[in-house]
């Protein structure tokens, strides 16, 4: 008997679109809050999140009603008028539809299970039809009457019989009987539980979903989403998390709601940044910093000021020196060359060799500098690359890169309650000081445009640069690193920073009915650095449509075997938080029952497919068949397989990381790919997006079709669709990788002193990782013998094959939890758990594979690192073992 779990929701009818006053006044009224998993809201709670009347200490004012666009009417697009059809019209439209789309693909290896699920589909079909006819078979009262022999009479008198109760019991005793067989037969056993699904057979119901995605739906929805600024724990993210919730209402999901935690949030002020040249003072001089509108003036769009998330405050001076990509190498380097670092300030480009901003401030900070400056350079994403916005794709040469600065990858979400979810009213609480996630050195972001006249006041200083990696695609410069002597430059970082700012969650769901215990989370995060068109919207938009074709399901009686969440993640810019805290909040649930997460956040920026998580290879390889590109006539799968793609591991920077490498949820992320764009700039609006991004919303609507199918095979096939198989075989070049990683940084020669020359032995892994592709073999080897018993039965399965069956997918599931470290986690980094996956320890952005090995090997610790390689190899040996128990 499956074990019922109290809820963490709360029953939310279905509320409307929330008022500006609403937005503003804290949050939407017509709401209810999620304070954790039982934790009630109150007003006073809510005080504090927004406010009235004067702008706010952070620097932000509500955005105006007459900043969104006259056109974006609240839920008048198409999308949302559908999502307001009748439930009525919409079940009677499905079932028509399904029933005209009984189709199986050839190329399907999952066909022949589809077709049990016709056939069982076609007898109930059939049984409910029939019209059974007890009443020709029982004797009628005259018949009856004519051989029954004349009673005495006395006993007439005593005696009359109630023929019609007779034949009642009769008819009643006969329908027990033919139930009774057929139960004890088991012939309606295969798919018991699955409630109305009988009536939507697989495949026609994946054509369904797939053929109602509406390109012009989603170009609505990211229209709305990019109306206003949205950043986290500001007026427009509320207002944004009530619109979200609206959608969620609407679409018949259950349980909707916000969840809220109080979180560190910094927030930059008028004025209280500041880039300036003050010595020598011929060469005075201070940065713009700002961008210049993203819309048209007319528009009064409120745009997000210019600050780097999570940065320090401070207002310093020191010598300007240019060190590259900012990457521990490049300050290497300078001190090489004699370049002394110290109370500097360092100017250094995005992207490149160090693709962290996080690390680049941490790489300056170790150096010895005082301060951080980070420009976008135009060889990097400008016009060197190609025409800039307006006229082409590329940052133009007053855009700014935004984004946090926070230590993901030593604590990702809040900063002040690692390993604990920060609820209302939650005492225990870090410091900001000293805090492993927080920088010691304050930063700020600049556009290629100011730092030009930096780069520029360099000239004579330090070493002339000659080597063209080092160069920068700045025009009219002379490039020098600068040294002690070069100009002063002045760097003011003030801020507001609250250590508890609300942020909210958007949560809902579908429950299962055969196994409602265990979840597929589907998950994208709402807040942006600014209008968000690529970063989130996309992804955003992309999600509301596959939640509006599910929606017309639920109408229509459809349930999934596995529950369905989905989640609107907030603070996602900030530190992955909004997700990190929802995972610390139900870590334990999550390890038991978390079946799959799958995640999209930059959806959209081109036209190459790209995913990570190899357990999810075969399940998104074999639904890609069904799948066409918008720009190429053949299938996604045909152009993987020309490119021969495999799935990589998963490394940080979204909101799988709590997921996948906290609670061991087997997580998936994709998009589709394409050349730089504005990324975390205001410029990256919808205008950009439509002209530039995807022209028509093509590629929007294939992911969204893409999404909607792997959350229908995730959710809905009897047998979850992972495969160990490849996951065996990738964990085996992982070990191959790391062994090789390791050799190129042993000491050639002993160390002085008689001690002996460090070595790693991986033998123990190796043997682990061969012992997993042997057990995948045979484990997997179960899935194919039910599929062939299943199939000799006709189609149906039996009580205790279906109980198999589940247990068969529960194993499935957990390996990906029994990989965790439970009683440790990466030294130093202990919120890490996971022995396989987790983001370097110097980028926030890059996957480690083994990462408790590596971490130990970058830092020339030897036996460390062979401890950790040993329990590595027990760890994946006993979650290999759990497998065939």
């Amino acid at each position: 008997m499956v074990d019922e779990k109290v809820s963490r929701y709360e029953h939310q009818d279905t509320l409307p679109i929330p008022t500006y006053e609403e937005a503003i006044s804290s949050r939407p009224s017509s709401s209810s809050s999620f304070l954790g998993p039982s934790e009630v809201s109150h007003d006073a709670e809510r005080q504090g999140l927004l406010s009235h009347g004067p702008a706010p200490s952070n620097g932000y004012e509500p955005p105006s009603v007459e900043s969104a666009r006259s056109s974006l009417d609240l839920l008048s697009s198409s999308g949302a008028s559908s999502a307001r059809t009748s439930a009525r019209t919409s079940a009677e439209n499905l079932r028509r539809e399904t029933s005209q789309m009984d189709i199986v693909e050839a190329d399907d290896p999952n066909s022949r299970v589809n077709r049990f699920s016709k056939r069982i589909t076609s007898l109930t079909h059939s049984l409910s039809s029939i019209n059974l006819p007890f009443r020709q078979w029982l004797p009628s009262r005259e018949y009856i009457r004519a051989r029954t022999p004349a009673w005495p009479q006395a006993l007439q008198i005593r005696i009359k019989p109630n023929w019609i109760l007779v034949g009642r019991i009769f008819a009643i005793v006969l329908v027990v009987s033919i139930i009774w067989l057929f139960f004890v037969s088991d012939l309606f056993s295969f798919g018991r539980g699955r409630g109305s699904n009988g009536v939507f057979p697989p495949n026609a119901l994946r054509t369904y979903v797939q053929e109602h995605i509406k390109a012009e739906n989603i170009g609505h929805n990211l229209e709305y989403l990019t109306s206003m600024d949205h950043v986290a724990g500001t007026e427009g993210g509320s207002w944004m998390a009530g619109w979200v919730e609206a959608h969620f209402n609407n679409a018949g999901l259950e349980n909707v709601g916000l969840e809220r935690f109080d979180v560190y949030l910094n927030f930059p002020k008028e004025g209280g940044r500041k880039v300036a040249l003050i010595d020598p003072p011929e060469l005075a001089w201070e940065a713009e910093i700002e961008e210049g509108l993203a819309y048209p003036k007319e528009f009064e769009a409120k745009q997000t000021l210019v600050f780097h998330g999570h940065s320090k405050s401070g207002n310093i001076t020191g010598p300007l020196i240019y060190a590259n990509y900012g990457s521990r190498e490049d300050f290497h380097k300078l001190v090489e060359d004699g370049i002394d670092l110290k109370e500097a300030i360092v100017l250094v480009r995005y992207y490149g060799t160090q693709g962290d901003r996080a690390m680049k401030v941490k790489a300056a900070a170790v150096a010895g500098a005082a301060g951080c400056i980070i420009y976008s350079d135009p060889a990097n994403d400008g016009f060197i690359k190609g025409p800039e916005y307006p006229k082409g794709r590329y940052m133009p040469k007053d855009g700014v890169q935004r984004g946090s600065v926070a230590i993901s990858n030593w604590i990702v979400g809040d900063v002040l309650s690692p390993g604990y979810a920060s609820l209302p009213g939650e005492k225990k609480r870090d410091s900001r000081e000293d805090n492993p996630g927080l920088q010691s050195i304050p930063s700020i972001p600049l556009a290629w445009r100011d730092a030009q006249k930096l780069l520029q006041a360099l000239k004579g200083h330090g070493k002339k640069i000659e080597d063209a990696k080092i160069k920068g695609g700045v025009p009219n410069v002379e490039w020098w690193t600068g040294d002690s002597k070069s100009p002063i430059v002045q760097l003011m970082n003030e801020q507001v920073e609250k250590d508890r700012e609300p942020i909210y969650n958007v949560l809902g769901k579908i429950t299962g009915i055969e196994q409602p215990e265990k979840s597929i989370i589907v998950g994208n995060h709402r807040d942006a650095w600014c209008f968000g068109a690529a970063d989130p919207g996309s992804g955003t938009a992309i999600m509301l449509e596959v939640i509006r074709v599910f929606g017309e399901l639920i109408k229509a009686g459809w349930k999934p075997l596995r529950t369905i969440e989905f989640a609107s993640w907030d603070g996602e810019e900030a530190n992955m938080i909004g997700s990190t805290e929802h995972v610390e909040a139900r870590i334990e649930d999550l390890r038991r029952d978390g079946f799959a997460y799958l995640n999209v956040d930059v959806a959209v920026t081109g036209s190459e497919l790209k995913a990570e998580g190899p357990v999810f290879e075969s399940a998104l390889y074999d639904l890609l068949g069904r799948v066409t590109d918008p720009g190429q006539n053949k299938t996604l799968r045909e152009i993987w397989n020309k490119k021969k793609t495999t799935l990589s591991g998963l490394g940080s920077g979204s909101d799988y990381v709590a997921f996948q490498d906290l609670a061991g949820t087997s997580s998936l992320d994709m998009s589709f790919d394409g050349p730089k764009f504005p990324y975390h700039s205001c410029y990256d609006n919808f205008e950009w997006m439509a002209k530039y991004g995807d022209p028509g919303f093509q590629y929007h609507k294939t992911l969204a079709q893409i999404w909607a199918l792997l959350i229908l095979d995730m959710a809905d096939k009897p047998l979850l669709p992972f495969d160990l198989n490849i996951y065996a075989r990738e964990v085996k070049k992982y070990v191959l990788d790391l062994e090789k990683y390791a050799t190129a940084r042993l000491p050639k020669r002993a160390p002085k002193g008689g001690k002996k020359k460090p070595s790693l032995d991986l033998s123990g892994l190796k043997r682990a990782a061969d012992g997993f592709v042997e057990n995948a073999k045979r484990f997997h080897g179960w899935g194919k013998a039910w599929e062939d018993t299943v199939a000799e039965m006709g189609g149906f399965e039996s009580n205790a094959l279906a109980v198999r069956r589940m247990e068969y997918n529960n194993r499935m599931a957990e390996f990906e939890t029994n990989l965790l470290d439970l009683e440790g986690g990466i030294p130093g980094r202990e919120q890490f758990k996971h022995i396989i996956f987790a983001p370097q320890a110097w980028s926030g952005y890059d996957v480690a594979y083994f990462p408790a090995v590596r971490d130990a090997v970058d830092e020339g610790e030897w036996e460390l690192a062979q401890r950790q390689a040993d329990k590595a190899a027990g760890i994946l040996s006993n979650a290999v073992k759990k497998l065939s128990e």
